[in-house]
Parts: C-alpha cells; sequence; structure tokens
C-alpha cells in the first residue's frame, strides 16, 4: 500500500492532544488535589484514582466490541471518537470544579463518580482511536511512521498539557486554581477530539468484516494470542512504571528539591527530550528492528531512574540531565508498542476473517489505564508508608521518611518496572 498522505498521519495523530493531556494531567495533580485541597489521606486518595481506573479495565473491552460492530455496520468509528472525546471534555472539567460540599468525604466522593464517568469517556474515545492504525495502513513501515507522528503530537499534547496545568494551579493557587485548570485542559480535549474527526474525514476506516464471535470466542482468541499478551504484559508493566514517575513529579519538585516552582521544568525536561528525539527512534527501528529499538529505549530508562535515586545529593544540573535521558527513553517505549501493535491485529484478522481491531484496542487500553492508575495508587501507598501528612494548603512540614518515599518512588521504582520489560521483550512478540 502506498505511503500515507501527510495530512491524514497529522490529522489522526491530533487525537493524541485528548489522550495525551487526559491520561498526564489526572496523573500528575489528582492525587495532590485529593491529599493537599480536601485533606484526604494518601492510602485512601491512592484508591479513589486507582476506582475509576478499574472500572475502564472492565468497561474498554465491551467499549471495543462495541466499536467494532457500529464499524461493521455504519463503516466507521468515527461516532464513537465524537462521542467520548466530547464526554472527556465536559466531564474533566467537572471533575476539578471542587464542589465545596463541606466534608472530606463528601468531596472525595464527587471526585471518585466524576473520573468513574470520565475514565467511561475516555474509553470511548481511546479504543477506536488505538484501533484505527490497523484500518489506515497495511504497510509495516507507515505504521511506524504514522505512530511516531502519533507519538510525536503526544509528546507535544503531554508537554503543553503537562508544563500549563501545574503552571495555573500554582499561579493561581488553591481550589481556584484546580478549577481553572480543569476548564482550561478540557479545551485542549477537545480541540484533540475535533482535530481527529476532521483530520480522517475520507480516510480509509477498514473492511466490513463480520464482527467478532461472542466473549467466550473471544477469550480463547486471546488465550491463544500469545504474541499480543507479551506485548501487553511489557506495556502493562512499562506503563505502571511511567504513572508511578508522573505521580511524583509533584511532591518530588516540593519536598526532594524544595521549589514547588521547579515542578514545571521537571515535566518540560522529561518530555521535551522525548519530543526532540522521536524521530530518530523509527529510523532506529528500521535500521535493527522494533524490537531492539524497544529494548534499547528501556535500557536508557532505567539507566536514567538509577542516577535519580541520588536526586538529593546531585546537583540540579546533573539531576535535569537524568531527567532527561529519562524522557529519551520515555519516546522510544511510547513508540515502538503502538507500531508493533498494528502488525499482531492484521495477522490476526488475515488468520480469522473477523474483525479484532476494536476489541483488540480495548483489551490493550484496558491493560494500559490499569497501569496508569496503579501507579498514582502504588504512589499514595509509598505516602502513606512514609508518614507524609496530608493538609488543604501544603503547609505542614514533612518527616525525613517521607522524602525518602518520593524519592523511591521518583526513581527506583519507576525504573525496575521499565527494565522488568526488557526480558519480556522475545522474538516471539512479532511471532
Amino acid at each position: 500500500m502506498a505511503a500515507l498522505p501527510a495530512s491524514t498521519r497529522f490529522g489522526y495523530s491530533l487525537g493524541s492532544f485528548t489522550t495525551g493531556a487526559f491520561g498526564t494531567v489526572p496523573g500528575l495533580l489528582l492525587l495532590p488535589y485529593l491529599t493537599d485541597t480536601m485533606a484526604v489521606p494518601g492510602a485512601v486518595a491512592g484508591v479513589i484514582v486507582l476506582v475509576p481506573k478499574a472500572w475502564d479495565v472492565v468497561f474498554n473491552p465491551f467499549a471495543g466490541r462495541l466499536s467494532d460492530t457500529d464499524l461493521a455496520r455504519s463503516g466507521s468509528r468515527r461516532r464513537f471518537l465524537a462521542i467520548g472525546g466530547t464526554g472527556v471534555a465536559i466531564l474533566f472539567a467537572l471533575l476539578f470544579a471542587h464542589p465545596g460540599f463541606g466534608s472530606t468525604w463528601a468531596d472525595a466522593t464527587y471526585v471518585v463518580v466524576l473520573f468513574i464517568l470520565c475514565a467511561t469517556a475516555y474509553g470511548i474515545f481511546q479504543v477506536p482511536f488505538n484501533a484505527l492504525p490497523a484500518e489506515l495502513t497495511d504497510s509495516y513501515d507507515e505504521r511506524t511512521r504514522i505512530t511516531s507522528w502519533r507519538i510525536g503530537l503526544l509528546a507535544i499534547a503531554i508537554l503543553i498539557s503537562g508544563g500549563v496545568a501545574p503552571l495555573i494551579t500554582e499561579g493561581i493557587g488553591g481550589v481556584t486554581g484546580y478549577r481553572v485548570m480543569g476548564v482550561v485542559i478540557g479545551v485542549v480535549i477537545l480541540v484533540g477530539t475535533i482535530g481527529v474527526l476532521l483530520g480522517t474525514r475520507g480516510a480509509p476506516v477498514g473492511d466490513r468484516r463480520p464482527n467478532s464471535p461472542g466473549w467466550r470466542e473471544l477469550l480463547a482468541t486471546m488465550k491463544g494470542w500469545r504474541p499480543f499478551r507479551w506485548l501487553l504484559s511489557v506495556y502493562f508493566v512499562q506503563s505502571l512504571g511511567v504513572a508511578v514517575l508522573l505521580a511524583g513529579v509533584n511532591y518530588a519538585a516540593r519536598y526532594v528539591f524544595g521549589d514547588a516552582g521547579l515542578q514545571t521544568y521537571l515535566f518540560v525536561g522529561f518530555v521535551g527530550p522525548a519530543l526532540l528525539t522521536m524521530p530518530l527512534w523509527p529510523r532506529l527501528g528500521a535500521r535493527w528492528g522494533k524490537l531492539w529499538g524497544f529494548r534499547f529505549a528501556s535500557l536508557c530508562f532505567g539507566v536514567a531512574c538509577a542516577g535519580l535515586c541520588a536526586t538529593q545529593v546531585l546537583p540540579l544540573g546533573v539531576a535535569f540531565v537524568f531527567v532527561a535521558l529519562a524522557g529519551v527513553g520515555y519516546a522510544g517505549i511510547q513508540v515502538f508498542p503502538l507500531a508493533i501493535l498494528p502488525d499482531l491485529i492484521t495477522a490476526e484478522e488475515a488468520r480469522t476473517g473477523e474483525t479484532r481491531a476494536g476489541v483488540t484496542a480495548g483489551v490493550w487500553t484496558a491493560g494500559e489505564t490499569l497501569g496508569l492508575a496503579l501507579g498514582p495508587g502504588l504512589f499514595g501507598l509509598l505516602l502513606t508508608i512514609g508518614g507524609y501528612v496530608s493538609s488543604k494548603d501544603f503547609s505542614v512540614p514533612q518527616p525525613g521518611s517521607a522524602v525518602t518515599a518520593i524519592v523511591i518512588g521518583f526513581s527506583i521504582i519507576p525504573g525496575v518496572f521499565v527494565l522488568l520489560g526488557i526480558p519480556l521483550l522475545r522474538k516471539s512478540v512479532l511471532a
């Protein structure tokens, strides 16, 4: 198949503003939003962040099946993209609206309910969005290119949303800062949704193959689909590692580096190098293969996290070098699994003669969502173990044990989880 037009690659990739904003900002700010504006204990806040994502693990495969059904009937996944993306934008703004019921637990319950609704809408959008690359092209190299475009715009989206959101919350301060941030990021999410809808008009959207069979048959397919299970396992453990690191940025800036204003610079120092090196990873994959590129990216991230273990004694400039190296590795561990996934989907659809992209994307998204949800939850648990003291305005001094827990969550744990993916990256992934 001929290469896709640049306009199609760009149009599809604009959806990364929706996925990037929703995937990044709650991971950065929802935990401190709960612990330091509502005084929710760290472990409880971690559970609150986890529960809606756990719901997504159940819902996303169902959303994938619905998306496949809609494709078979209408020849398009656009309706799900529109409904899901618009819902995420509105519900995200409401999530950070802080109702101020006068009770910590009433306010926390509001967050749980809104986050569940927002996560559901996100699944409706993300599942068809992840399914599209397998249908836009059947070219092995073109899929790497479209994935690199997608991850490139994802890096920009993360840079914008992850950099601007803390600036707003810190600049305005308090509950009002979170409310304004919620509206601004909601607009970013809506722009991404409109972009992907307009950008993929007229693009190929896949064959109207027979829809996937019942759930028992699908479970049997997943059980026997070894390459997909290997790849999903790697993506899950690495998403968990990245989520733990992102959950720690706010706390590391404030209590390890001693300056809350460094939060934005830490984030930019992580995502900026990822954006700059993004075009290099597809070239490395073309030269040495996607698996070797994936392994090398994982190693870069792991080495960087090992260096961050010494954050408390390193000069600030050296610490930022390790943050940048982690960003370089992060770019690769995002590009390669998403470039490999469409190859696996196409092979499976060719083998079965039935639509698999939607339900596969649903299972994939469920694994990613669970990893991203467990990250803040694990970090919240570390805070509790370290004796972190929650408050409503960050005014309470923290014990040394809490600072140590933050360092561990910001460096050792993310590195370990990402490096755990390397032994799983066997040639059988592409078999």
